[in-house]
Formats: C-alpha cells, sequence, structure tokens
C-alpha cells in the first residue's frame, strides 16, 4: 500500500486509542527487590547522595537524573498548524516530543505546559525548576514572542536551550539542501533561496543559510519581501531584512521566485503551479507546511528537480526529527551549557552525510526513523561543544 494511501486510513478510533493514558509513564532503573536494595534506593541511601551533592552540586549531574532530563517546554501558542489551542490542548504534542527524544535520543524529558503567555513569568517559572532538568526544549511557541523567550532563557539558565521549531527545522532544512545540491551537483553556497515565512521557522532557516555561507536569501512575510525599511516589520523581521535579499528585490512571491534555485516554504501559503514553473532549472522545492504543504509535491515535481515536504507521506520528509534527539544527546553528552551556531551547523554535515551514502533525488535526507541518525547528529554536536569550549578557553 502508498504511503499516501496508508496516512488517509488513519481512523479517530484508532488515534484515541493509541493515546488512551497518554504516551508517557516513569520508569525505575535501580531495584526494590528486598530490605537491602530498598535502604539503597530510598532511605537511608538517598540521605548519602543528598550529603554528597550538597557538599558537591556536581554530583546531581551523575547521580540524579537531571544530566539527561530534558524539560519540554510550551504556551500553547502555536502548536502544529492548530495555532493558539492553549497549553492543556498542547500537551498530547509536548507528550510526544518527549517520547521522541526518548525513542530515538535514549533521553528522559518531561512535559511542561505553562498556563502563561508572560515572558517573565515563563523565565522565572524555568529559573525556579533549574535544579531538575539538564536542558530545555521549546515547543510551539507563537512569534515573535518566542525569539525573545529563547534568548531570555539562554542567558538566564545554564543549561542548553532551543526552540525546536527554530532550530530544529533550519538544521533539517539546511541538510536537505546539502542533500540536494549534492544530487544535482552544484554547490549550495551559490544558489538563491527563497524561504517564504518569517516566523520561527523562517527566520531560523534564513539564519542557519547565512551562516552556512548561503550569499542569496530572500525572505518573505505575509505582507512581502523582508526589505530594510519596509513598514510593518517586528525588530526580528527587521534584523533580517539587513541581512538578506542582497539583490534588493521588492514585491510578493511571484518577484522572489522568478530565477530562483530553491524555495523552502515553511508557512501556510499557497504557491500557485505557474510561479514554481518561473523558478531557474533545475529548482529545489521543499514545501514543509503541515498538514498541507504550500503546493502539492506532484504538482512541484512537473518543475522542479527535487521535492521535498514535511509530511511522512511523500518521499525526502524533511522535519526537526532528524535533528533534536541527537543535538540534545549530545550536547547533554558534552556537558555544554548553550547550544551554539556551530553545533547546529555541525548537526546539520551529519545529517547530510548520513544521507550522503544512498543519495538520489527521493532520499536527500535519511529517513527519520534511521538508526544511523541520532548517534551521528549526537556525536557531531559534542565534537563542536567541545571544540568550542576549547577555543573560548584558549
Amino acid at each position: 500500500m502508498a504511503a499516501t494511501e496508508a496516512s488517509t486510513q488513519i481512523s479517530d478510533r484508532e488515534i484515541f486509542a493509541a493515546h488512551e493514558g497518554g504516551k508517557l509513564s516513569v520508569g525505575v532503573t535501580t531495584e526494590f527487590k528486598d530490605a537491602h536494595s530498598l535502604s539503597i534506593a530510598y532511605t537511608p541511601g538517598v540521605g548519602r547522595m543528598s550529603q554528597a551533592i550538597a557538599a558537591d552540586p556536581t554530583l546531581a549531574h551523575r547521580y540524579t537524573w537531571a544530566g539527561r532530563l530534558v524539560a519540554v517546554v510550551t504556551d500553547g501558542t502555536a502548536v502544529l498548524g492548530l495555532g493558539d489551542v492553549g497549553p492543556t490542548a498542547a500537551l498530547p504534542v509536548m507528550e510526544g516530543k518527549a517520547a521522541l527524544l526518548k525513542e530515538f535520543g535514549g533521553l528522559d524529558s518531561i512535559p511542561l505546559v505553562l498556563d502563561t503567555t508572560d515572558v517573565d513569568e515563563i523565565v522565572d517559572t524555568l529559573v525556579r525548576l533549574r535544579p531538575s532538568f539538564g536542558a530545555v526544549s521549546l515547543e510551539d511557541v507563537a512569534a515573535p514572542r518566542c525569539f525573545e523567550l529563547e534568548d531570555r532563557l539562554t542567558r538566564a539558565l545554564d543549561c542548553p536551550v532551543m526552540h525546536d521549531d527554530q532550530h530544529g527545522t533550519a538544521i533539517a532544512v539546511l541538510a536537505a539542501l546539502r542533500g540536494a545540491y549534492a544530487v544535482i551537483g552544484r554547490p549550495l553556497e551559490a544558489r538563491r533561496v527563497v524561504v517564504s515565512g518569517a516566523g520561527a521557522a523562517g527566520v531560523a532557516c534564513a539564519r542557519i543559510l547565512l551562516a552556512a555561507g548561503v550569499r542569496d536569501v530572500v525572505v518573505l512575510d505575509s505582507r512581502g519581501i523582508l526589505t530594510p525599511g519596509r513598514e510593518g516589520m517586528n525588530p526580528v523581521k527587521a534584523e533580517l531584512a539587513a541581512r538578506t535579499n542582497p539583490r534588493g528585490l521588492h514585491g510578493h512571491l511571484a518577484e522572489a521566485l522568478r530565477d530562483s534555485d530553491a524555495f523552502v516554504g515553511v508557512s501556510c501559503s499557497r504557491v500557485p503551479e505557474e510561479l514554481i514553473a518561473t523558478m531557474a532549472p533545475e529548482a529545489v522545492v521543499l514545501a514543509l507546511s503541515n498538514p498541507v504543504p504550500e503546493v502539492e509535491p506532484q504538482v512541484a515535481a512537473r518543475h522542479a528537480a527535487i521535492v521535498g515536504t514535511g509530511g511522512s507521506d511523500f518521499p525526502n520528509q524533511v522535519i526537526n526529527t532528524l535533528a533534536s534527539p541527537g543535538i540534545y544527546r549530545g550536547a547533554l553528552d558534552a556537558g555544554a551549557r548553550r547550544i551554539t551556531e556551530g553545533m547546529k551547523l555541525a548537526a546539520a554535515e551529519a545529517i547530510a552525510e548520513v544521507a550522503a551514502t544512498d543519495l538520489a533525488a527521493d532520499r536527500i535526507v535519511p529517513h527519520s526513523l534511521d538508526p544511523r541518525v541520532m548517534p551521528a547528529v549526537a556525536a557531531a554536536v559534542a565534537r563542536a561543544a567541545l571544540d568550542g569550549a576549547e577555543a573560548h578557553d584558549a
């Protein structure tokens, strides 16, 4: 059965049954089989551990689960394609992300859905909870507040913080474009890339492409191409406008796509076939909006050499699951206090290297279930973290 056929036959009954009672539970890593083991695992043994950690707080990383625990945090304001559904309705998604981190990264995680959208309150809450976890995965926080929140938390906490909707997506996009242009046989850095969407994912995609050396990136929001001095831009968009659009384009998607090499869609906007047809030869189209891509893959394939989506029902699924489990695992393994630009670039390169072993137009990235991906990403991120620490020390 084709993937598209299988995906359309999932019933509500099957979905609700699979989520009955939630998707998470707490497991036990020690034994409680007799009085002796109980004394070691609980009292008086735990008292001895508390004394040791009080004397040397760094021991908590080794002797509690905090060193491998990720707090999956949301305010429920930008959940999947549903928007502001609130924290309670966001909980199934946070459970799902926590389950993915366990399944693919071997990391324990706990969903924290916060009943506030106030950045000060969220930062204060996580600062107070900091002894309980080793990293923070921000999820489904609406833009532009997500940028301020991530920045504030990164400065306030001495542990890795990453907004996965931003950076996980951006890393996967960079890896996909690396793979696509390896298939085509042309350098990514010289390509003209259009990013449709200037929210969390779009901003991060543009930034990582610039960091990777792509010289011509054009970003659009619902009002058109970001250009310096354009009205209606928040500070994040204004900063991005100053760093992108080197040819000084004005207008909307028609002007941006004409003769462009690659399209990255991270918005809900629909793209007509006639605009895809105006792209340069051997175009790459990554229509990543879910559940409905910006342009249907079969339509885009009439004009583009390579097509990817954000869904699992077509080839070339470009999804943050390729990146985030390995990033958190590598950062925690290395004892990193921050997730740096170098670590993100290393993650993208690691994904692209895994894909390179069986690269093809319909395999520009590995499958999200490929068991090679997480270890490769984790190792690359850990190396980048240690290299960065050594450079900082020097």
